[in-house]
């Protein structure tokens, strides 16, 4: 082989070995009881325990929202987010939440929701400041 054939090899095996150290890293969907093995952001998926009700008193204080969310496994956990109560959020279908558990409960950065429509089933994120976009 030439010379020039056998670096572009070894160009091509260092990407390839780059990609799939980068695509290690990346987080599928936790369960609670994953999160709570490991002090990092876990994105964790299930559905609002709405026989367990919710927390938000917005005269109180407007950035804090408490709920428990079942996770796919089956494990109902208590949920913090300092935000505003998203909009609809009784209306979900379904929730992702990107956080941290910390002492049992789990603390949400950015909850996202999937809300039912007939025609569009892409999940929206909820800003702190309450506004909802949608997630891409």
């Amino acid at each position: 082989m030439r010379k020039s054939a056998i670096i572009g090899l070894i160009t091509i095996a260092i990407c390839v070995g780059f990609l799939v150290s980068l695509n290690a890293d990346t987080s599928n969907y936790s369960t609670f009881t994953e999160a709570a093995k490991d002090a990092r952001e876990f994105h964790v998926m299930g559905y609002w325990e709405k026989n367990k009700g919710m927390y938000y008193d917005a005269q109180k204080d407007a950035n804090h929202f408490a709920f428990y969310m079942k996770d796919s496994k089956g494990q109902v956990n208590k949920v913090v987010y300092n935000g505003a109560k998203p909009q609809d959020f009784e209306r979900s279908e379904k929730l992702v939440l990107i956080g941290e558990m910390k002492n049992d409960t789990f603390y949400a950065s950015k909850i996202l929701m999937k809300c039912p429509s007939k025609y569009n089933d892409n999940l929206v994120e909820v800003k702190r400041d309450g506004q909802v976009k949608q997630y891409n």
